[in-house]
């Protein structure tokens, strides 16, 4: 998956660190695209000295190397360099560098989306000694964002339970959903299957977690046991839900995401 890079590993506690020569700056404009150096014909983040004037603040580390982010939005972009998605990023990226630019965009897009106090309206500012944002007129504290999303394997018998989304990404995938105000986990995973399929799901069991930058996610997978079999699919969100046996059952492109792991894991008949 997209966070497993070991022997590298990712430090994302907070420091106020000051950017030298050498360490790597993201840069996002306004829709989201990352500026990279594309100037020897691969894709890479630029260093520090590309944004001399530029605010930019600490995100983490990777091993020895530190990223930081431009605070400054800026859409142009200068000979040498490209403007690419996230999505884009994972056709031409791999490893700990696409797990930094996802990482880097779930911050870059919690700093965008948070420039003023949602109590008193006042304009924001980085807080001094941890990862939040601090409102200097009435003392709101705000702290990045992550929104919590169960991904379901579905299993009956020899077969799991396959969907493809209405918008959006276009491969195969598992029913998925995000966690309601009040809810425990298992039920988002009971009722999301539900809403989706029509299915009712016993023995509800967690197998693995996933942070994925791209949507501010925190996923956690679950597989369960299917108790009726019938799909009535709601196709505002599915333009697909069936029960696919085993060897039939078609993979993702990339092998990031935690939903590709837990089809990867029944169709070679792994324990789960």
């Amino acid at each position: 998956m997209i966070q497993d890079i070991f022997p590298s590993k990712l430090d994302n506690s907070f420091s106020a660190f000051t950017p030298v020569s050498g360490d790597k700056v993201f840069c996002f404009d306004s829709e989201g695209r990352l500026l990279a150096d594309t100037a020897d014909g691969s894709v890479r983040v630029p260093v520090c000295g590309s944004f001399p004037d530029a605010a930019k603040v600490y995100l983490f580390s990777v091993d020895s190397e530190r990223y930081f982010l431009t605070l400054d939005e800026t859409d142009a972009v200068r000979e040498g360099f490209g403007r690419f998605t996230i999505r884009e990023l994972r056709d031409c990226c791999c490893g700990k560098s696409l797990y930094a630019a996802f990482t880097a965009y779930h911050l870059w897009k919690w700093y965008t989306d948070n420039k003023f106090c949602g109590r008193c309206g006042c304009k924001l500012s980085l807080h001094g000694s941890e990862r939040a944002l601090l409102c200097p007129e009435c003392g709101n504290v705000i702290y990045p964002r992550i929104n919590p999303a169960v991904i379901v394997g579905v299993i009956s018998g020899e077969k799991l339970l396959i969907t493809r989304y209405r918008r959006g990404f276009a491969h195969n995938a598992l029913v998925a959903g995000f966690t309601e105000i009040g809810e425990t986990l298992e039920q988002t995973v009971s009722r999301e299957v539900m809403e989706e399929t029509g299915v009712k799901i016993k023995n509800i069991r967690y197998y693995k977690s996933q942070p994925w930058g791209m949507a501010q996610d925190m996923l956690v997978g679950f597989f369960c046991d299917a108790d009726s079999t019938e799909i009535h699919m709601d196709k505002n969100e599915l333009k697909y839900a069936e029960w696919v046996d085993r060897a039939d059952i078609v993979l993702q492109p990339y092998d990031l995401s935690l939903t590709n792991e837990m089809m990867k894991m029944f169709k070679e008949g792994c324990s789960v």
